[in-house]
């Protein structure tokens, strides 16, 4: 598969030509780096000292607080600890910048080629191509038989097809070599391989001696060419039995222009290596049409479709009451930091926000995990979060009462398909589509009053109808009713804000394939979204509270 790269250069000043570079904690207690501009961002920051930054306008939902040294989703409102590094030696580039330069030369250009940057074959085998088309000048490099040293035995060449034909479907093959690698081999297939070179005079258009019309320029090679030509030379080459190595990417499913995947196999041929032009696998989201009497309803499960209901605590209720079944007080409390504020749990609390009606030097223990902090933070972070009467512990993540969410309102549906998807052949499938309408954002939200956007509605899921993709299907049933499947906040792949966002429990969205990660097969799929639900509070005693 062919993917573009490219070179960064960025200014001295910067992380990156200073050597720094900032790094979060991930799950597995090990470090991994944040992109590049969001750690020049970082650094920036860090570097006028600011106390934190908000990272939201470059499309993250996080906050890097420097006197913590902390990473705080702004939504969940969970805390990982970030480090700043200085061992990180990038090569520095002195003068102006390089222009970026592409190849074949637009006519008119510079044709010098540039000195390589190493030694090794593959370089040297570009750029000797660059220079051969360079000092031919461009549309006089001309791919053209080569002439055999012996009188050659002609192999045979099966016609190429006629101009604007449809190119099959069938794997091409294109092989060659170049002057300068000649000696690598070149000369077994002298008579029956393209290869790269100058026409002498432009006047009388190349094999002109054996009647037939001149080969279009590399220059001006496009797709249908490249084809035909690949079509023309493989059932040569496929006929003695010559090994292929795959190029994908011929059809326009990519960002890379089919015509360089052309390009670069006749790069590889040119070195003598044989290459396969194959087409990239598809992308299949959806199934075949589904009749609506093929549709079936789940056993077991009531209903084919449900819509947002909306829980809030209970009236009357206030954040100290709701704390108070949660919590022991702790009257001696021990010789460490709260996890909130930081501050010594021996010393009243740090929170500086809008302050709750509890003494600040008031500390209590959970009762089930046994983490201790100051009151007053906890009642701060039950204010600033659902509050739905539950509470979830900052430091363990362990769910207080029922955690809902702040999904918007929508609808969800569920139903059974004839079709069965890629590893689970022995079963029907379970489709679930969610629609969840644009609209105005409400109190539990982060901006109340202003517009939200609901992009790529309605949604459609995949799931097994087996025994374990049911039970996820009623655990994901749970999840609807409690608000927790989608959010409001800041898309991760667009970067647009105040928008419905997937909320940390993983969905397959592709029916036949696996391209994007987002489909199947995938045997660890069920075991994770199980996980993942059970990390939102939601298990199989959770079923035993709602109602089907």
């Amino acid at each position: 598969t062919i993917r573009p790269v490219r070179r960064s250069y960025y200014d001295p000043s910067s992380a990156p030509g200073k050597g720094v570079v900032w790094e979060w904690e991930n799950d597995s207690g090990t470090w991994t780096p944040y992109d590049m501009d969001v750690g020049i961002t970082i650094q920036r920051a860090y570097e006028k000292q600011h106390p934190w930054v908000d990272l939201s306008a470059i499309g993250f939902c996080y906050v890097i607080d420097f006197a913590t040294m902390g990473q705080i989703n702004r939504q969940t409102q969970r805390k990982r600890r970030v480090r700043r590094r200085l061992d990180m030696v990038y090569p520095l580039v002195s003068g102006t910048l390089p222009k970026s330069q592409s190849w074949p030369a637009s006519p008119g250009a510079a044709a010098a080629p540039p000195v390589p940057a190493c030694t090794c074959p593959q370089c040297l085998l570009v750029m000797s191509v660059k220079a051969t088309v360079s000092a031919a000048g461009p549309g006089n490099a001309t791919l053209q038989p080569r002439k055999a040293p012996a009188p050659p035995l002609a192999a045979p060449k099966a016609p190429a097809p006629a101009t604007g034909a449809k190119a099959p479907d069938s794997v091409a093959v294109v092989r060659g070599s170049l002057k300068p690698l000649a000696a690598q081999g070149g000369r077994r297939q002298a008579a029956s391989t393209p290869t790269l070179s100058s026409a002498s005079n432009t006047g009388s258009p190349p094999g002109a001696g054996s009647g037939k019309a001149a080969r279009p320029g590399l220059g001006t090679l496009n797709r249908s060419h490249l084809q035909r030509l690949a079509i023309a030379q493989s059932r040569v080459l496929i006929a003695s039995g010559v090994p292929t190595v795959p190029v994908k990417n011929l059809t326009g499913s990519s960002p890379v222009n089919p015509a360089l995947a052309g390009i670069t196999g006749i790069l590889m041929s040119a070195a003598g290596l044989p290459v396969c032009l194959t087409r990239p696998p598809k992308l299949v989201l959806h199934p075949p049409p589904v009749s609506k009497s093929e549709i079936q309803s789940i056993p077991g499960i009531s209903h084919t479709c449900r819509k947002t209901t909306k829980k809030q605590a209970k009236k009357g209720k206030t954040p100290e009451e709701v704390l108070k079944k949660y919590l022991q007080k702790v009257r001696h409390p021990p010789d460490e930091d709260c996890t909130i504020c930081m501050e010594r749990l021996s010393a009243p609390s740090g929170y500086k926000g809008p302050q709750p009606a509890v003494k600040p030097d008031l500390v209590g223990k959970l009762v089930k995990c046994s983490h201790v902090f100051h009151l007053h933070c906890l009642v701060a972070m039950y204010n600033n979060g659902n509050k739905d009467g539950s509470l979830q512990c900052p430091t363990c993540k362990t769910i207080y009462g029922v955690k809902t969410g702040t999904q918007p309102p929508g609808k969800m549906e569920y139903h059974i398909i004839p079709h069965a998807l890629p590893g689970h052949a022995d079963c029907k499938t379970i489709r679930i589509i969610y629609n969840i309408p644009p609209g105005v954002q409400g109190p539990e939200h982060p901006n109340p009053g202003k517009n939200f956007t609901a992009r790529g509605f309605p949604r459609h899921c995949y799931l097994p109808d087996s025994e374990k993709g049911r039970k996820v299907l009623r655990l994901l049933l749970v999840a609807w009713d409690r608000r927790l499947i989608f959010a409001i906040g800041t898309s991760s792949t667009t970067g647009e804000s105040d928008t419905v966002i997937w909320n940390e429990i993983h969905h397959k969205t592709e029916f036949g394939s696996n391209l994007t990660g987002h489909g199947y097969p995938d045997i660890n799929y069920l075991d994770n979204v199980l996980a993942e639900l059970a990390a939102q509070g939601i298990t199989e005693e959770s079923l035993a509270q709602e109602k089907d």
